[in-house]
């Protein structure tokens, strides 16, 4: 069942320093989702605490937290009928060298630690982590995307 949906995708700092964010943008405006908000920014130690919440505890953790401040990221959300999902399928395996031919990280990811991009993996996390990065007031939902034009003219 289609489902819309809004999720929150993030540019790490491997992939802005590889001025990748137009490719990636790309991407995913392709596919047909609709970019409803974006700013680049500098995460700050609570951002990152906050983001990376479920991992305290964990060896990684510090070296998640380290990464994600280490250079800007490009915040994004999107929208669109299972945007979680395919967004995800876009994006590929957290681990390169497992992404399916044609992915984001299959295609520019080095090593699982830099993989370029991030996704919500759920509707729970989408939110949370829009939350994190944007104020409702940042999002700009009140145009129609060329798809939502097609959609609209159909319907008639």
């Amino acid at each position: 069942m289609q489902k819309e949906q809004r999720t929150f995708i993030a540019v790490k700092p491997d992939g802005v320093k590889r001025a990748l964010v137009g490719e990636i943008i790309k991407r995913f405006e392709q596919k047909g989702y609709k970019l409803i908000a974006m700013k680049m920014l500098d995460v700050t130690p609570e951002m990152a605490q906050k983001h990376y919440g479920e991992h305290i505890g964990k060896p990684f953790y510090p070296r998640l937290i380290e990464y994600i401040q280490s250079g800007p990221i490009v915040a994004m959300v999107w929208k669109g009928y299972n945007v979680i999902a395919g967004c995800r399928q876009l994006m590929g395996s957290t681990r390169p060298e497992e992404a399916q031919v044609g992915t984001i990280r299959a295609d520019y990811a080095l090593v699982q630690e830099y993989n370029v991009v991030h996704g919500s993996d759920s509707e729970a996390s989408a939110e949370r982590e829009i939350a994190i990065y944007f104020d409702e007031s940042e999002i700009c939902d009140e145009y129609q995307n060329m798809a939502e034009i097609v959609d609209v003219r159909l319907d008639d």
